[in-house]
């Protein structure tokens, strides 16, 4: 027999074993606030503890059952972007016909996770600004109002806050990368003291990376941002010269008030390689996509 919420919880967690990490936290605290809302409100009915924990769970459901009912979930609500690409499927007719790589090279244009990807890329110079003044206005003034008797709420204020903004960043990232993240708050019990509360969240490592992704963020975005704005207007220029060459007369390049022009010849080159350079981004942005969410995953949700 089931002996408390925590017993229930591990066994849980147990028969949860191989789901995804983030599948896991959101079982186990849907299945927490569920429990333990239902056991107050059983007990305030009367009820001795031991038989409205035992009613409880009956009725909420053995952790095999539940356990299986979140597969199955899983299964038919996977992220939007997770679901296989044209550039995917195509691998599956390697080596059936002579246009299988070109397919996989040039179809990243038709995946949708390349295009997540490059918006996440872009979109990350304006969250990493965000986040990291975020988090060193939070710090410096936790530190600085420490002395003073509202320090204490300060510090605890932001220190959830650093738990709300990990959350909206593991949604986007979700939304965006297609890696399956946690879709609601970790559960923290009411009846517990602000004081025990407050050492819960601070002492779990789950803050204190959070905490580091947010300033992480700032460098990667800019990283990020810089590198994909300088190869798409690389790519754009060689794709569009031709144009400007012979239709605006407008110079390759200009040193020094001397005007450099490309042979005609040279012409279809540039944009061969223009076209070339923007698929080699495409694909780019794809694996950093793909490496950043395995990086907020490993960070943002509950080992």
């Amino acid at each position: 027999m089931i002996q408390g919420i925590e017993q229930y919880l591990s066994i849980l967690r147990k028969e949860l074993s191989g789901c995804d990490r983030a599948t896991v936290q959101d079982a186990l605290s849907d299945t927490e606030e569920h429990l333990s809302m239902a056991l107050d409100s059983a007990i305030k009915d009367g009820i001795p503890e031991s038989d409205a924990q035992a009613q409880v769970i009956e009725k909420y459901g053995m952790p095999e059952e539940v356990a299986k009912a979140y597969r199955e979930i899983e299964n038919r609500m996977v992220p939007a972007l997770s679901s296989p690409s044209y550039a995917e499927e195509t691998e599956g007719i390697a080596g059936k016909g002579e246009q299988s790589f070109f397919k996989r090279f040039f179809g990243i244009f038709a995946d949708s996770r390349a295009w997540g990807s490059f918006l996440y890329l872009l979109l990350s110079l304006v969250t990493g600004i965000v986040y990291f003044t975020w988090a060193v206005a939070g710090i410096s003034l936790s530190a600085g109002l420490m002395v003073l008797i509202i320090g204490l709420p300060f510090a605890g204020l932001f220190v959830l806050s650093v738990r709300g903004i990990g959350l909206v960043e593991g949604l986007i990232v979700e939304a965006l990368l297609g890696v399956r993240m946690p879709r609601r708050p970790p559960f923290h019990r009411k009846d517990m003291g602000w004081w025990q509360g407050f050492k819960q969240v601070v002492s779990a490592k789950q803050t204190w990376l959070s905490l580091a992704y947010m300033i992480l963020q700032l460098p990667l975005g800019i990283i990020y941002f810089v590198a994909m704005v300088t190869l798409v207007s690389v790519s754009l220029y060689g794709i569009a010269l031709p144009i400007l060459q012979l239709g605006f007369g407008l110079s390759f390049i200009y040193v020094n008030g001397v005007s450099y022009y490309l042979v005609a010849w040279m012409l279809p080159l540039a944009m061969i390689a223009g076209v070339l350079l923007a698929t080699l981004t495409m694909h780019l942005a794809k694996y950093l996509g793909r490496w950043h969410g395995a990086l907020a995953k490993a960070m943002l949700v509950r080992p």
